[in-house]
């Protein structure tokens, strides 16, 4: 079977058209989840689809889908796509890399004239991220029903602003758009990223077939003590939140030390409400994110957080909550050996890799069959504006998307 090639010129150009809107002064993006900048981007996309062709649609939290008619326009389509949103300090290729390579796809058969029996589409998932409004990857588990619909629309921002208000100004910025059912079956659903890694940079490869994804769990632990003046009370009398804080967070290091450096311990989060000067702290809270590729190895981990911190409080008294958690979880081994055998046909290096990150093809693949294609990126650096992607692996990893998407989407099977 002779499949088309992408258009990389012109996928590099949209990368960088993308890479305007929220650019930043250091050379990076911060492009929040629905905020004015992301939704120009939907818009942007929207735009493109409409002038090729193409439906757009919108569900209820915000996700994106873009569609090719396929011979049997009511069958579960094959998608593509990842998201638009980014850190508030983030880069140029995370995320927006999935949706422009999907959406190439689309454009790439069409130019091609290639007939499917079921649908293209590329899906921008609505925050990804979870800068803006928490949790990461929202949309999809929304749309996967792996999240509350109302409880998510009802959360707000800094400034108070809710994610409904954001999806109703989404939109009436997509006049085009369709009304999209939450939890529509998809044939297949493959996202291709940048690695967030060193893997692939270090074995010189540009394509790694992603066999799964680790898991994790988060707490959120409040640590309360007493505010004083922080020169006239004595050390003996004080209740300091912060120290007490800073001892958990040491004892939790100690307790997920890995020599074999699997575990994820981080602390990324860590705040002291009404602070000051010359105020000892009364009130810490912090979030601890723990993700381990073994389930019963996250399990014991994380069941010893609350206790570690219970152990290390001090005078003070300390709350320990988990909020969110996702077990390890394996792609689809038909979707992993087929990016290795597309990667083969067009003579990328590849090999097999692990997603030490979560992304949203971990609740596509509630929908239907997943996986996904990782590409090199400079010296692993992501979330961080100088986050870089070669154009030839943009391309690579996009003309690998696109045979597999098309070889699915052309079955009859």
């Amino acid at each position: 079977m002779n499949l088309p090639k992408i258009n990389s010129e012109r996928l590099w150009q949209r990368h960088m058209i993308m890479a305007e809107i929220g650019a930043t002064s250091a050379g990076g993006v911060d492009r929040q989840a629905l905020t004015a900048e992301d939704i120009e981007a939907h818009r942007l996309l929207a735009d493109w689809a409409v002038d090729l062709g193409f439906a757009v649609e919108i569900d209820a939290i915000g996700n994106m889908f873009i569609r090719r008619p396929g011979r049997v326009a009511s069958a579960p389509p094959v998608a593509g796509g990842s998201h638009t949103d980014t850190q508030p300090k983030g880069g140029r290729f995370d995320g927006i890399f999935g949706v422009l390579a999907a959406f190439e796809v689309l454009q790439t058969a069409e130019e091609a004239g290639v007939e499917t029996e079921v649908s293209l589409e590329a899906i921008a998932w609505n925050n990804e991220e979870g800068s803006r409004y928490g949790p990461a990857c929202m949309g999809s588990a929304v749309h996967a029903g792996a999240a509350p619909l109302d409880e998510m629309l009802d959360l707000t921002d800094r400034n108070g602003v809710t994610l409904r208000a954001c999806v109703e100004d989404l939109a009436a910025e997509l006049p085009m758009a369709e009304e999209r059912n939450l939890g529509a079956p998809l044939a297949a659903y493959i996202e291709p990223h940048i690695e967030q890694a060193l893997e692939l940079e270090t074995n010189e490869n540009v394509i790694g077939a992603v066999t799964g994804m680790q898991g994790y769990r988060r707490f959120k632990t409040t640590v309360i003590g007493d505010a004083a003046h922080s020169g006239t009370t004595p050390h003996a009398r004080r209740r300091d939140a912060f120290l007490a804080a800073v001892d958990m967070a040491r004892a939790l290091r100690d307790a997920t030390e890995d020599p074999a450096d699997r575990v994820r311990f981080t602390i990324g989060k860590f705040e002291i409400p009404d602070s000051g000067l010359a105020i000892v702290p009364g009130r810490v809270e912090f979030v601890v994110d723990l993700r381990h590729p073994e389930k019963e190895m996250l399990t014991e981990l994380g069941d010893q957080v609350a206790v570690i911190c219970e152990q290390n409080k001090g005078p003070c008294e300390v709350a320990c909550e988990e909020i969110a958690q996702q077990p390890p979880m394996t792609f689809d081994e038909a979707i992993v050996a087929g990016v290795e055998r597309s990667a083969e046909n067009r003579g990328f290096s590849h090999q097999r890799i692990y997603s030490s990150a979560g992304h949203d093809a971990r609740h596509a693949a509630k929908l239907g069959r997943a996986g996904m294609i990782f590409i090199p990126c400079w010296q692993g650096l992501s979330h961080n504006e100088a986050e870089r992607a070669e154009p030839e692996h943009i391309a690579a990893g996009t003309q690998v998307l696109s045979d597999m998407m098309l070889e699915l989407a052309m079955s009859k099977e």
